[in-house]
């Protein structure tokens, strides 16, 4: 909140700045009923002005007049907003690697960057994204490696909104299955249809589908099989058999990946099921520049003017002349009018701010 103003000519203090540090990637909304994204810090460097902190009040020099050479009020400081506001990190990554649990998604993250994300031998090792710098054929991209999907995930089940929002501003998702399961095509249609009930658009990202575990004998002797059911689930020919273990077919899966970014588009992230236009765009309401006045069902006439607001809550009642004063700028501000348009009568209580008093 701004500091109020005082006599001897002093102005109140601004009230002073509080500056957060975000990762870039974090969504600002409004916590209402129905929450309104506000801001979408995507970019190095990018401010957001959440709220408005208050400006300092008037000091006693602002209401000098010629004919009042020595005025005994000031204003107080301006209340700073309050508000409510949700804070959502959406990781900025080129590829997202998705899959069910145990695919060895943190395995290959762990083979293709120098991230070095827990790698074991169960399901839901990873419990948050990992993300990775990858270098290949002169190239640099970022992926990440998103935490195993189970079937329920797009409604939250196995904390599921919580991965599957990283996976929003990714370019190019690398799909990877688990070879050696009894049905890993069955598998591979469940995450497709996780990522379409949550958002369609994730549905429609490029993907790079990599069969992995190749290294088990009891993949590799199906590979045949295996690549013609894959081809006929995904309408795909390029399906690529890799081992994380042995980094065999690794390399082909990345010379796919680095083709597929070049036509990806870059995404634009937005809540599941709305559309960028449907946003809503936010400006500030405009200040009141005059004083309006309501009655309030007890018969209190209540103004509604923050300059009015701010220099009654400085006045001593007990002063006849401040209060003199006081009434005087009323007039000359409009706020007298307005009350005798509202239809104020001599014993009727006036409220301005936190200030109440019975009008005569």
């Amino acid at each position: 909140d701004g500091r109020r103003g005082e006599g001897r000519l002093k102005h109140g203090k601004d009230g002073k700045d509080l500056t957060l540090s975000v990762p870039i990637g974090t969504q600002v909304w409004a916590d209402e009923v129905l929450p309104r994204l506000l801001v979408d810090l995507d970019e190095p460097g990018q401010k957001f002005l959440a709220a408005k902190g208050g400006s300092g009040g008037a000091g006693n020099s602002h209401y000098a007049t010629p004919t009042n050479r020595f005025p005994l009020l000031a204003q107080a400081g301006e209340p700073g907003e309050e508000l409510s506001l949700r804070l959502e990190l959406k990781l900025l990554a080129d590829v997202g690697i998705v899959g069910a649990p145990n695919a060895g998604k943190s395995s290959l993250l762990s083979v293709v960057s120098a991230a070095r994300p827990k790698v074991a031998n169960y399901p839901f090792t990873t419990l948050e994204p990992s993300l990775g710098m990858i270098e290949h054929r002169g190239e640099t991209f970022v992926m990440v490696d998103i935490p195993g999907l189970i079937e329920g995930a797009h409604d939250g089940v196995g904390l599921g909104h919580e991965f599957l929002r990283h996976i929003e501003r990714t370019r190019v998702l690398v799909h990877l299955v688990d070879g050696s399961l009894d049905d890993p095509i069955a598998q591979y249609r469940q995450i497709n249809a996780e990522l379409s009930e949550y958002a369609r658009d994730l549905s429609l990202k490029p993907q790079v589908l990599a069969v992995n575990k190749l290294d088990l004998t009891d993949v590799s002797v199906l590979r045949d099989d295996l690549h013609d059911a894959f081809r006929e689930a995904a309408n795909t020919d390029e399906i690529h058999f890799i081992s994380a273990a042995t980094h065999e077919g690794v390399d082909r899966l990345l010379d796919s990946v680095l083709h597929a970014l070049q036509d990806a588009p870059d995404p634009i992230a937005t809540p599941p099921g709305v559309s960028p236009d449907d946003l809503p765009i936010l400006r500030p309401a405009p200040r009141r520049r005059r004083p309006a006045v309501y009655v309030e069902d007890d018969g209190v006439y209540v103004v509604e003017w923050p300059p009015a607001e701010r220099m009654a809550a400085m006045v001593d009642p007990n002063d006849w002349t401040a209060n003199v004063q006081f009434y005087n700028r009323l007039i000359r501000s409009g706020v007298v009018r307005a009350l005798e348009e509202a239809g104020i009568t001599p014993g009727d209580t006036v409220r301005i701010g936190e200030v109440e008093w019975q009008w005569d």
